[in-house]
């Protein structure tokens, strides 16, 4: 196995920044690294440049596993292919990327599982539809996101919409949500149930308010990590049901994702969110050299 890395937009010798410690973990482990030029496949759409400084796999069909920057469906595609002509197959296929990293592609698996969401397709952000979509939620409060990410550090003006039939109010919301996205929009707008979880208190800088919630790793189907979401507040209490979430992790198709969970005030234990893993963003609890011993017992 070997892990791939996004590199410096300075020094394309040199890992991005923010991959430097788990970069540095990997190699002390012995295990393989490549960088990529994240600007190339993003900026430029040519993902054969991007590559252009990994080395081509003494084997057929090299399971690689890329720790980067989130990236679309579109650009891991392209990403995918070209290490495939190179002879490195990264651990998801370009299917099971779309289907965790898009709330729409997984939500039917854990409907009843996960708050309540409706969402619009691509590009359809006409007021009609919007207001429609609102109706589904009556007087309850709801969350704007896109298909992968909402504004929760900006809370008030563009993620918490206290009232569903405030149709003024939540249009100012996701009018400010839409601002904020730009070209960064993924897919279409998505509104979800606001269920009360355990807190946690609030953001030291944003001052949103957090959540006791977990992020849980899985491999193949089974469990290789479980982290406090959050890098601050007092994490006591009951620890997540691994069994309950394992029985559900059997409905997804990927190899390697997230699963993010939280408890509700009245005892239910429901997902939050899920992820592509490659993409998922390690809490600092998490020791990358452990985390990163445990990914490499994975076989092709």
């Amino acid at each position: 196995m070997r892990l791939i890395f996004t590199s410096d937009p300075l020094n394309p010798r040199r890992p991005d920044y923010s991959y430097a410690d788990e970069y540095a973990a990997a190699e002390s482990l012995g295990i393989p690294c490549s960088l990529i030029s994240l600007e190339a496949l993003v900026d430029e759409g040519d993902p054969e440049k991007s590559l252009k400084r990994v080395a081509p796999s003494a084997e057929v069909n090299e399971l690689a596993v890329y720790r980067g920057w989130m990236i679309t469906p579109d650009e891991y595609t392209g990403f995918y292919d070209a290490f495939i002509n190179l002879g490195v197959r990264l651990i998801n296929s370009p299917e099971q990327y779309e289907h965790c990293h898009y709330l729409p592609r997984w939500y039917d698996a854990l409907e009843g599982h996960t708050p309540a969401s409706v969402w619009t397709e691509p590009g359809d952000m006409s007021r009609a539809t919007l207001t429609d979509l609102l109706r589904d939620f009556g007087d309850a409060p709801v969350i704007v996101k896109d298909y992968v990410k909402s504004r929760k550090h900006e809370w008030q003006e563009a993620c918490f919409i206290p009232r569903a039939s405030d149709t003024e109010a939540a249009e100012r919301v996701i009018s400010r949500f839409l601002e904020l996205q730009g070209k960064d929009l993924n897919g279409g707008v998505v509104l979800r149930e606001f269920m009360t979880f355990e807190p946690l208190g609030t953001h030291s800088r944003s001052h949103m308010p957090l959540t006791r919630e977990f992020r849980l790793f899985y491999l193949n189907g089974r469990p290789i990590q479980v982290a406090n979401y959050w890098d601050e507040g007092e994490y006591s209490g009951e620890q997540p049901p691994l069994d309950q979430f394992t029985t559900l992790a059997s409905k997804i198709d990927s190899r390697f994702f997230t699963m993010d969970v939280a408890r509700t005030v009245t005892g239910e234990w429901m997902v939050v969110e899920l992820g592509d893993a490659q993409v998922a963003e390690l809490p600092e609890s998490v020791e990358p050299a452990k985390f990163f011993e445990m990914l490499s017992t994975v076989r092709p």
